[in-house]
């Protein structure tokens, strides 16, 4: 163990030296390199939470059906990313989309000019951003959850991490139009979470709810999950894996700049989890639990945008209010809209992915990143960065619903989106995967 810490300290201690990058622009910085994978890692790590917070928070009966789609859903992403995702995300073009780096070919001139800031290898790029693109994807799994087809669930990712993220991606990160209009999205609460959060409401629109969801009064019924242990461990996992998503989008081992958007991120957690929980004490006279994991995801949701803008108070009014949001929206659509999400992935990801994007339109200082988004609405910089702020939001949720929309129709057509009723009733572990999750619980897992 001495040995391997070390061999550790003298890696990173000649992390430092600088080395050509081959077929690109300037130079790599092997500390960077190190920092950016590292982060990479833990951003990957998350979906494991992913996988337990739906695995928890459903039925017994489909554990395996949400454990296949967090595994394949990352695993195309890997492979269509590489080979179309990243240069329509990235790679030299126009406004709207890329058109070069297929492959990561073409490596030569300005073909990756949008991350041409960061001294890192090319292939260290794309990894940061391919897990970010798995993400995007794996949030729908959740909402879509007991009831999809398996065959279009993986159609869908394709898709998604193909086309529908990557130009969403490319107008904010890519060097797109919206980029240069003047919105501002650090770490990805549009377009991650909200690009998520969109597909995701498309995708139960066109579902419908799951049987047994709704009475014939229209009242919800509530279908417990089965294990609410692997709900919160997949909570604690996303939250580590944030301390990947949100300082390690500075590509670069920044102490400074890493440790203040460490301390944001942390602080919009904790206060979207206290919030939730008093909000869900207030409204229903119980400590929800749920609410509670929940109201932790949205808040790192909210801050994922602003983490590097805003200081450590607005970054607690930024959780705070997305506790209080996450809470209503799980109700308002629940109730109101009659949008069977059984995790609250829409309230957690659209709803949240919007309030911290228009949020740094609010709170932004520009001390804390100079020459960047300038001061927000509250700090006397104007309504002038909330307006850029909420066209990004306007255009990425009009995109994301027409693609949304047309790509679950054509499958819904096509190859089928919704299983049967006796299949949703036998659960499509069995069904689509012949196994049980478990086997030894005898009738446990049809109730």
């Amino acid at each position: 163990m001495k040995r391997l810490i070390f061999f550790i300290i003298l890696t990173l201690g000649l992390a430092t030296s600088v080395f050509a990058q081959d077929g690109g622009v300037g130079s790599v910085n092997a500390l960077d390199t190190v920092w950016v994978l590292f982060t990479a890692f833990l951003v990957f790590w998350m979906q494991a939470g992913f996988a337990m917070v739906e695995a928890g928070m459903t039925r017994a009966k489909n554990v395996i059906n949400i454990l296949m789609k967090n595994l394949l859903d990352f695993s195309f992403s890997t492979l269509v990313f590489w080979a179309v995702g990243f240069g329509i995300m990235f790679g030299a073009g126009n406004v709207l989309f890329g058109t070069s780096g297929w492959f990561l070919k073409d490596l030569t001139g300005d073909t990756f000019g949008s991350l041409a800031w960061a001294n890192v290898p090319i292939e260290a790029k794309y990894f940061f951003q391919l897990v970010f693109a798995g993400t995007a994807a794996t949030i729908v799994s959740g909402a879509m959850a007991e009831r999809t087809v398996f065959v279009s669930y993986m159609f869908y990712s394709i898709i998604i991490s193909a086309i529908i993220y990557p130009v969403a991606g490319h107008w904010i990160w890519g060097g797109g139009w919206l980029a240069q209009l003047g919105m501002w999205d650090f770490a990805g609460s549009t377009v991650v979470h909200s690009v998520g959060g969109w597909l995701a409401l498309t995708g139960v629109i066109m579902l419908g709810p799951r049987f047994g969801k709704y009475r014939k009064d229209g009242s919800p019924n509530m279908i417990m999950g089965h294990n609410f242990g692997l709900a919160a461990l997949g909570t604690f996992i996303l939250w580590l894996g944030w301390f990947g998503f949100n300082p390690g989008s500075t590509m670069a081992a920044v102490p400074d700049a890493i440790s203040h958007i460490a301390v944001t991120t942390n602080l919009g957690a904790a206060a979207g989890a206290i919030v939730a929980l008093m909000t869900s004490k207030l409204l229903f006279k119980k400590w929800d639990s749920s609410m509670a994991l929940n109201g932790t995801l949205a808040g790192l949701v909210a801050i994922t945008a602003p983490c590097a803008f805003v200081s450590n108070g607005s970054a607690i009014i930024i959780g705070a209010v997305a506790g209080i949001l996450v809470v209503l929206s799980v109700i308002f659509i629940d109730k109101k809209c009659k949008v069977d999400d059984p995790v609250g992935a829409i309230s957690v990801h659209l709803t949240n992915g919007i309030w911290g994007t228009l949020a740094l339109g609010l709170f932004a200082q520009d001390k804390f990143s100079p020459n960047t988004t300038g001061d927000g609405l509250l700090f006397g910089g104007g309504i002038k960065l909330f307006l850029h702020q909420a066209a990004g939001v306007l255009a990425v949720g009009v995109w994301c619903l027409a693609t949304g929309l047309a790509l679950f129709y054509v499958l819904k057509k096509t190859i089928g989106l919704r299983i049967s009723r006796e299949e949703e009733i036998r659960g499509l572990d069995v069904d689509e995967h012949g196994m049980e999750g478990y086997p030894d619980f005898q009738g446990f897992l049809t109730k």
